[in-house]
């Protein structure tokens, strides 16, 4: 993915100062980009890695990345079939945009470009000056938008009564069948 503006800033969890990039530095692992945006990456098997990769030739916790200075280095986590950095057995290495890391049998590209900079600190915010209004009106034009009809204000004469008399006639239906229940038949 790139980005619409020359720079981008990211900012690490440790404080507020920010590594800049040129392009956001990734991982792209079978055809799939990962942007790194955090200050430590797991990548492993398991699913509580910040990158899965469900491959049996890789460990449940393979190796991890952490952001070091203009760059990210990478450190194996005793994984059973090692980690290689451009054909090399690493246990830690910092890592280069274009560097070829295996995870066991599965290759993975580190790309984007390292820092160009030195480290520095985040912008300020800007000041926003905003007038608080003293009144509000609805506009002339408001209206109700709803595909729904809107309940009236006032109740309906017509269908209160209406609601009386059948709560009524249900009433009545049910004494009646009490009656018709509690009635004895004659004894002969």
């Amino acid at each position: 993915m790139e980005y619409p503006f020359p720079l981008a800033f990211v900012e690490f969890a440790t404080g507020p100062r920010a590594l800049q990039y040129q392009s956001m530095p990734k991982l792209i692992v079978s055809g799939i980009t990962y942007e790194l945006v955090e200050q430590l990456v797991t990548i492993g098997r398991a699913p509580d890695n910040t990158i899965q990769i469900d491959d049996p030739s890789v460990s449940g916790r393979h190796a991890e990345l952490r952001a070091r200075g203009k760059t990210y280095q990478i450190r194996d986590l005793g994984s059973t079939n090692g980690t290689r950095v451009n054909g090399t057995t690493t246990t830690n290495t910092a890592l280069h945009p274009g560097d070829r890391i295996h995870f066991g049998a599965v290759e993975v590209r580190f790309a984007g470009d390292v820092s160009v900079g030195a480290t520095q600190p985040l912008p300020a915010a800007a000041k926003v000056d905003a007038k608080v209004a003293t009144t509000s009106i609805r506009p002339a034009d408001f209206g109700n938008a709803s595909p729904f009809r809107t309940r009236g204000k006032q109740r309906d004469p017509g269908r209160t009564a209406l609601f009386i008399a059948a709560a009524i006639a249900v009433l009545a239906l049910l004494a009646a069948i009490i009656a018709v229940l509690t009635m004895h038949a004659p004894t002969p």
